[in-house]
């Protein structure tokens, strides 16, 4: 339902459009429900205001009419929407940001020894360890591997290369060492 002080907006809008007085626009808002559009029909056809020059509306055209100027208009529009502003590159790096944090929140790197997991923690505790303090970090995931330590990285969807795969292989390359150390 309407309120008053709609129905009085909407009366003062239909005589602006229109240009009849307050009586003929609220007398046509009432019998047409207060439908805007309605009530400017009611109005034509009642010849409280004149009725369009043009019977027919249309967007198609039989012929086609350009001119240099409206071409070069539209060639100047498209360059200037495809240009990258500086607002467009960082929105850009701060997506590809994003979608690389949340990744590395969401792919984990666990440590295994005996099939059992002793660390769990995301990736991106792991690159921030190995960029404050890789001469700690490092050495240790190395000698880990000699004290049968096999690293994953759970979460991972497709890779082209299976890193899974490379740690296993490290981790037995590790263990073949330490055999061969022990037997001479």
């Amino acid at each position: 339902m309407v309120n008053v002080m709609d129905k009085l907006e909407k009366v003062e809008k239909l005589r602006e459009k229109t240009g009849v007085t307050y009586e003929d626009a609220k007398a046509a808002l009432e019998a047409c429900d207060y439908d805007m559009l309605d009530a400017i029909i009611y109005l034509e056809k009642l010849d409280k205001i004149k009725k369009p020059d043009v019977d027919k509306y249309t967007t198609e055209s039989s012929e086609t009419y350009t001119t240099s100027e409206f071409d070069k208009a539209q060639e100047d529009y498209k360059k200037d929407c495809s240009k990258k502003t500086l607002g467009n590159a960082v929105d850009g790096f701060m997506g590809v940001l994003k979608k690389l944090l949340k990744k590395s929140i969401d792919t984990k790197f666990e440590v295994v020894r005996y099939e059992e997991t002793v660390i769990n923690v995301p990736v991106l505790v792991l690159v921030i360890a190995l960029i404050f303090a890789f001469w700690v970090v490092l050495p240790l995931l190395i000698v880990g591997m000699f004290f049968d330590f096999k690293y994953h990285f759970a979460g991972i969807n497709s890779v082209n290369v299976n890193i899974n795969e490379m740690c296993d292989k490290a981790a037995d390359a590790c263990t073949d060492i330490k055999n061969d150390m022990k037997s001479k």
